[in-house]
């Protein structure tokens, strides 16, 4: 699927959720990295839909109902984050062990739905585009 098309609404979509103002920041282009403990099973033209929450999820199965989708990215590659992408990724704190997600493609993605936010890469019916 060409990385320019919103998959059709009967289709699942894999989703990952960010805290605000973070998500926002990577749909304007300012956070180009994600750093995260843990590398993500994701092909690099897998799409993943940033949902924006409000709150950390820090337990297996935690949810929020009230995420909103702010973008469509892909990831192109995984690699040991560094004090170099501290800017990149928005961050306030370095720590040696977290991994940097380079985000490309990114296609902000404006809806009036909240969908659920959960823990980690999951699958959602993708919210209506406006």
């Amino acid at each position: 699927m060409p990385h320019d098309t919103i998959r059709p609404m009967d289709e699942n979509i894999k989703a990952i959720s960010i805290v605000h103002p973070n998500g926002t920041r990577i749909a304007t282009g300012e956070k180009t990295l994600e750093v995260r403990k843990w590398r993500p099973d994701l092909d690099p033209n897998d799409d993943l839909l940033i949902v924006e929450n409000n709150r950390f999820l820090h337990d297996e199965g935690e949810e929020d109902e009230n995420g909103r989708p702010v973008a469509i990215v892909n990831i192109s590659l995984v690699r040991p984050f560094t004090p170099a992408g501290m800017k990149a990724a928005c961050a306030t704190n370095f720590e040696e062990s977290w991994l940097a997600w380079e985000l490309i493609n990114v296609r902000p993605f404006q809806s009036n739905t909240t969908v659920r936010a959960a823990k980690g890469i999951h699958r959602i019916k993708p919210p209506k585009y406006l």
